[in-house]
């Protein structure tokens, strides 16, 4: 059976990609963007089969009025993406505060309030898949990438909550967590904060190490591939990874972590008040 998707960020990357790859199936697609003018030769190509939405996902008004457009119009939703963001590039001291509020505002409400509009309509239908883009960012932490990591972070911990909270209305939730992918996330898509001197030698420290983290950088088209294979799963994840190089990172990170309580767990222990 054929399924109706609403993706944000459509314009492209990941949403454009995964986009094509459910109209290519013969899947219909709510498509927002901030410019629809983007998505012209996809209305050329698939037809009535795609409907583009002007939405910038700050707006919380809007983000519900788009939702509720998108069921009038295909009379179901069966896959909700939150992929509309960015990355911001900058020490968290160089951050100001309109640039904090616009990567947090875009990156993490907007999943929240997209996730909000969606729910009554897929509580009705007693089915629905909610994919949240997530990154390994949202695993791990990266320097002059805070508040990114911050915006992802709180990504997580929304979606793991609300997928136990939602589960028993035969809703699922997903994260996605992928790591470097060959599309213009750390480019034109990317924002900057201005540097500050103090910072030049962590900053030259960062961009000397930065060729030994990287690996080959994946392909949008093959994460279509595999987002496919998330939706069509009878039990889905709530976590997925993409990206080979990723998954060895985030375990790494996990490890670490265990590691880390483990050497303080007699202070965990004695922060308690008394033996278990």
């Amino acid at each position: 059976m054929s399924k109706v998707w609403f993706i944000t960020g459509t314009s492209r990357g990941f949403g454009r990609e995964w986009a094509i790859s459910a109209l290519e199936r013969g899947d219909k697609v709510a498509a927002a963007a901030r410019d629809i003018s983007t998505l012209d030769d996809l209305v050329e190509r698939y037809s009535e089969a795609i409907l583009p939405v002007v939405l910038d996902v700050k707006d919380r008004a809007a983000d519900f009025a788009a939702v509720e457009r998108a069921y009038d119009h295909f009379g179901r939703l069966d896959v909700v993406v939150n992929n509309a963001g960015y990355g911001h590039f900058g020490f968290a001291e160089e951050t100001t505060e309109d640039e904090v509020r616009e990567q947090i505002e875009t990156n993490l409400f907007g999943a929240i309030w997209i996730s909000q509009a969606a729910l009554p309509f897929l509580r009705k239908q007693g089915h629905g898949h909610i994919i949240q883009m997530s990154s390994i960012g949202g695993i791990t932490s990266y320097p002059r990438l805070s508040i990114y990591n911050a915006s992802k972070w709180g990504l997580e911990g929304f979606s793991q909550s609300l997928a136990e909270e939602i589960a028993d209305f035969g809703i699922h939730v997903t994260l996605v967590e992928p790591g470097g992918f060959a599309t213009d996330w750390s480019g034109s898509s990317a924002k900057h904060s201005n540097d500050k001197d103090e910072y030049a030698d962590v900053l030259a420290k960062i961009i000397a190490a930065r060729p030994s983290r990287q690996g080959v950088l994946g392909d949008p088209k093959a994460s279509a591939r595999a987002i496919l294979k998330v939706v069509d799963a009878d039990v889905p994840p709530l976590r997925v990874i993409f990206g080979e190089a990723t998954l060895t990172t985030a375990k790494r990170a996990m490890e670490s972590r265990l590691l880390l309580w483990d050497e303080w767990s007699a202070v965990s222990i004695e922060a308690q008040g008394h033996a278990s």
